[in-house]
């Protein structure tokens, strides 16, 4: 029969096996004491305690991956150091395995987000080039028109129309957008496609356009805005 006294002698002595373990390595690296390296880790000091305590298999990985490079010591050797044989065969292997995947994983995810963010550039780029070609005519020739339109008020503003109306018409035709109706049609009030700016309207009654709408596709982009024909 073992002896009560030495037994709990030995457990009183050595309550952390792996405490001065993890002292030698705070040492190599400057860490003087263990509320430091806590800081320094950014993990509790109850999780230190389950290192010193030999409970790695307790610990979330995610506070051995901040551990590791402040002890600067590889994930595997640290597992290795605070581990027993059979952790290491059983558990080790495989969450090593793992920690290999995610880290691939997000290798690839951050690789994804900047070609994602490269494209959105490029696709930026393209769209404003584009763009620009389709007005090109407006953006040439308008700063002159408008220039001129100071110099003589009494220029007639149907010679200056044109300069807007031909490239705004061609930049909403590349894009897929079509007006509801021009301003001044007579048409059939729907609430879907037609927003009252005064008065009321019933389904189905003559409105007047006082501003047009826009679709894109069947996508409503715009509802037109109407009046009530018996009011205009």
């Amino acid at each position: 029969m073992p002896n009560t006294s030495t037994t709990l002698s030995t457990s009183a002595q050595c309550p952390m096996p792996y405490a001065q373990k993890l002292q030698d390595l705070m040492q190599q690296v400057g860490i003087s004491s263990f509320k430091a390296l806590s800081r320094a880790a950014g993990v509790s000091e109850r999780q230190l305690l389950r290192l010193r305590q030999g409970k790695l298999e307790q610990m979330r990985v995610d506070v051995l991956l901040k551990l590791s490079p402040v002890l600067q010591m590889p994930l595997n050797e640290l597992i290795a150091t605070f581990s027993t044989v059979e952790l290491l065969q059983e558990k080790v292997a495989p969450t090593l395995e793992l920690l290999e995947e995610i880290a691939d994983l997000r290798k690839e995810y951050q690789r994804s987000q900047l070609q994602l963010e490269q494209q959105r550039e490029v696709l930026q780029q393209e769209l404003q080039q584009s763009s620009l070609q389709l007005l090109e005519s407006l953006l040439l020739q308008w700063p002159t028109a408008a220039q001129k339109a100071q110099e003589n008020p009494q220029l007639p503003a149907v010679k200056i129309v044109p300069l807007v109306q031909k490239p705004l018409e061609k930049l909403l035709q590349a894009w897929g957008v079509e007006a509801i109706a021009p301003v001044g049609a007579e048409l059939p009030y729907d609430p879907q496609l037609h927003q009252l700016m005064e008065g009321t309207a019933q389904l189905g009654e003559i409105v007047k356009v006082r501003y047009t709408g826009y679709l894109q596709g069947d996508k409503l982009l715009y509802r037109a805005k109407v009046s009530p024909l018996r009011e205009s």
